[in-house]
């Protein structure tokens, strides 16, 4: 849903309108009838890798990768 709020109302109300928008809310400020700008969250940056971190959790056959002729042939599609 988009709500359209105009300067007034976002001044008197602005935390909770930041509320909205943190929670997914489309929240547009006009003036004047016009709309502005649309205040949305700040994405959250993803925390660096950790190389290492699933070692020993982990178990990956040696032929996890080899795939059956037949298989391969109905995946580029020749027929067998």
């Amino acid at each position: 849903m988009t709500e359209i709020v105009n300067m007034h109302e976002a001044k008197t109300t602005l935390s909770r309108l930041v509320e909205r928008a943190r929670a997914g809310e489309d929240i547009i400020i006009a003036k004047a009838g016009e709309p502005l700008v649309k205040l949305v969250p700040v994405k959250r940056r993803a925390k660096p890798r950790v190389p290492g971190k699933w070692r020993g959790k982990v178990w990956i056959a040696d032929d996890f990768n080899e795939l059956p002729s037949d298989v391969l042939d109905a995946f580029e599609g020749k027929s067998s």
